[in-house]
């Protein structure tokens, strides 16, 4: 006790361990890590029930999508990202396929020719999302510079 007296409390009083006891009151209820991760789990994406409507209203979203009139190739594929990695985190996962699929069918009429050239060019099972996107924004830009080439300078 004459050396270090905060020791001698250790030793005669055992450790002083602070805890917190803020946070979620569910989670300070449970028993084991599996609890806990349920907890968390539930909390963070809902019931089954939730989450399953999430993922119908996520769907019937990803169904009606669309390419707006004023929007460029680059602000469509941020939109339809959103939707889809929202999906994928939720748990349902759409084919490769079915997303280049859905991305050539949501292109104005405009870009009819270009789909059809994509289609019939490119195997879709092997082509990256990247890729297409990237083929889409080469042929906006000339198109782009080709209605500016045959519009009138003022």
């Amino acid at each position: 006790m004459a050396e270090d007296s905060k020791l001698w409390d250790v030793i005669y009083d055992g450790p002083f361990v602070p805890t917190k006891t803020s946070g979620d009151p569910a989670i300070l209820a449970c028993q084991s890590t599996k609890e806990i991760w349920g907890t968390l789990q539930t909390t963070h994406e809902g019931t089954t029930q939730i989450k399953q409507s999430k993922i119908d209203m996520l769907t019937t979203v990803y169904e009606l999508f669309r390419m707006k009139d004023d929007e460029s190739i680059q602000d469509m594929h941020t939109r339809f990202t959103s939707i889809i990695n929202e999906l994928h985190s939720l748990g349902e996962i759409i084919s490769r396929n079915k997303l280049f699929r859905k991305i050539l069918s949501v292109l104005p009429s405009s870009w009819e020719s270009k789909v059809n050239a994509i289609i019939k060019a490119k195997d879709l099972q092997k082509l990256i999302i990247d890729e297409l996107v990237g083929n889409l924004k080469i042929y906006e830009m000339k198109k782009k510079k080709d209605n500016e080439r045959r519009s009138p300078k003022r």
